[in-house]
């Protein structure tokens, strides 16, 4: 396992620029609260760092996270406890029975809360709603990040959705353009940022207005969650939207904009490798300077 930290900083033998150093102290002094092996995820995500196979470098980055530390080249991170992430349980080969319809208005369901998911079965099963009900299937996040069951006023429901949280795109050339970014701000400010991975209205949900309702609630509580989680309050949300699916109709009616397309690449690519189809992108503003928070490269960023 070559790593080498020198006059060159190499990572499995490949030399470490400036600008992937400097993100580096920025993921591990924004997502401080993260486990050394959550870190080490992020941080292969956003740089690339696979195996042939595709898989993340996770463990080899694990190490040379702790290299840099130990040399001064990062602050203190949390005391070494690497986990194995542990494979995800077999789905069930048949779903249970769907719920009865739920089609009133939706001031008989209100209020509507977000109830974030906290345990393990709670866990599994917003798993097993996204890979089942949900067109892009599930795919287990790296990184920060913070799932939701929506619920009613009427405790003997099922959920009437599911929202995904997760660590915002590296790079999207509408979404940086609509910010003002350059590249040294970006790097910087990115955790200021939060992509809406997953929304998922459940089948047996037909409550008119219920989806830009959730958006609308999502945006107010999202900050504050995040913040007691990460330590860190994002001023931005985004979203990609397939236009051969939707058409974005419930995040416009929550004020959210959509801003351009995605040229097909994946959501974390550095290397303009196209890999799927086109998508708008929405956003959403959080704070009433969201701009300059965002373009600030020499304020601290709270």
């Amino acid at each position: 396992m070559p790593i080498t930290i020198g006059e060159g900083l190499s990572f499995c033998g490949r030399a470490l620029t400036g600008s992937e150093l400097d993100l580096i102290r920025s993921i591990s002094h924004d997502f401080r609260r993260l486990t050394v092996t959550e870190l080490a995820a992020t941080v292969c995500e956003l740089l690339q760092w696979r195996r042939p196979n595709g898989a993340l470098k996770t463990r080899e980055c694990f190490l040379f996270l702790r290299e840099l530390q130990r040399r001064g080249w990062l602050p203190d991170l949390p005391a070494p406890q690497p986990r194995q992430r542990a494979p995800l349980a077999k789905l069930t080969s048949a779903p249970a029975p769907a719920p009865d319809l739920l089609d009133a208005s939706l001031s008989y369901y209100q209020p509507i809360t977000l109830q974030l998911i906290q345990s393990a079965a709670d866990r599994r099963r917003f798993r097993e709603y996204l890979d089942r009900y949900h067109y892009l299937g599930y795919r287990a996040p790296y990184g920060a990040q913070l799932r939701y069951w929506v619920r009613s006023a009427h405790p003997q429901l099922p959920p009437l959705a599911a929202l995904l949280f997760t660590s915002a795109a590296w790079r999207m050339a509408p979404r940086d353009r609509c910010i003002g970014w350059r590249p040294e701000a970006r790097q910087r400010n990115l955790p200021l940022v939060v992509n809406q991975s997953r929304f998922l209205i459940l089948p047996w949900v037909r409550i008119g207005n219920l989806a830009s309702h959730i958006l609308a609630q999502a945006a107010r509580q999202l900050t504050g969650d995040w913040e007691t989680r990460y330590g860190v309050r994002p001023v931005l949300l985004e979203t990609l939207v397939d236009p051969a699916r939707y058409r974005g109709t419930c995040y416009r009616a929550a004020n959210w904009v959509e801003v351009g397309t995605t040229q097909g690449r994946g959501r974390m690519d550095r290397f303009h490798r196209a890999q799927g189809n086109s998508k708008y992108i929405f956003l959403y503003p959080l704070h009433r300077h969201w701009q300059a928070r965002l373009c600030a490269v020499a304020e601290p960023l709270l």
